[in-house]
């Protein structure tokens, strides 16, 4: 059965400041948006990456980062990571209503990237890739399993990113990342089926 989108009572949109010794970081999300994105962390690809995120996950997103990227990427890879999750966090609210669940299985060339999400607010990551991806590279995979790592810790993602195959370093992040956004498309989006929150519990 096709869902057919609910009226909201409000906007779905959240931005958080948060300023450290290392990083210096402002998201702005709109969950119901079309896919705009303005993303600049002094990290190009990584900029590449968080706009195929918000295109394909129709999310509109401003992100501006200042790190310390003359010691290396990690500081602001991850501090990203954990700013955007909080905002997801901040802009689903009570997650009444949403599917909660999301799903997408993306091809780039030759990898195929598969992200299967539960906003279940019991943030787990898993994390599967070709090993020939783990050697280092202009942006290592290893790295972007902490930005992945942090959003799923505070933005409440149960997180599985699964690559069955991929030669080319560039190709697997960017499945991965389309995915990404397409499976949280999915899982934000409203049921109409749904009045509460998609648990027996009650709460999520």
């Amino acid at each position: 059965m096709e869902n057919i989108p609910v009226k909201q009572s409000k906007r779905r949109q959240a931005s958080i400041d948060r300023e450290t010794n290392e990083t210096n970081i402002r998201v702005e999300l709109n969950l119901d948006g079309s896919g705009k994105a303005d993303v600049n962390t002094g990290i190009p690809f990584f900029d590449h990456m968080l706009t195929l995120f918000s295109v394909h996950g129709f999310f509109d997103l401003l992100i501006r980062a200042r790190g310390d990227l003359d010691v290396d990427f990690h500081h602001t890879v991850e501090d990203v990571g954990l700013v955007l999750g909080s905002v997801f966090d901040k802009a689903l609210g009570d997650r009444k209503r949403i599917n909660r669940f999301g799903h997408a299985v993306t091809p780039m060339d030759d990898a195929l990237a598969e992200v299967t999400v539960d906003l279940s607010n019991r943030p787990f990551l898993v994390y599967h890739i070709p090993d020939a991806m783990n050697a280092g590279t202009v942006f290592d995979p290893a790295l972007a399993k902490e930005f992945f790592r942090s959003l799923s810790v505070k933005g409440g993602l149960n997180l599985h990113i699964n690559v069955k195959y991929g030669e080319n370093d560039h190709h697997v992040m960017e499945a991965v990342f389309k995915a990404l956004g397409r499976s949280l498309d999915h899982a934000v989006s409203f049921d109409k089926r749904l009045a509460d929150v998609r648990s027996s519990k009650g709460i999520l």
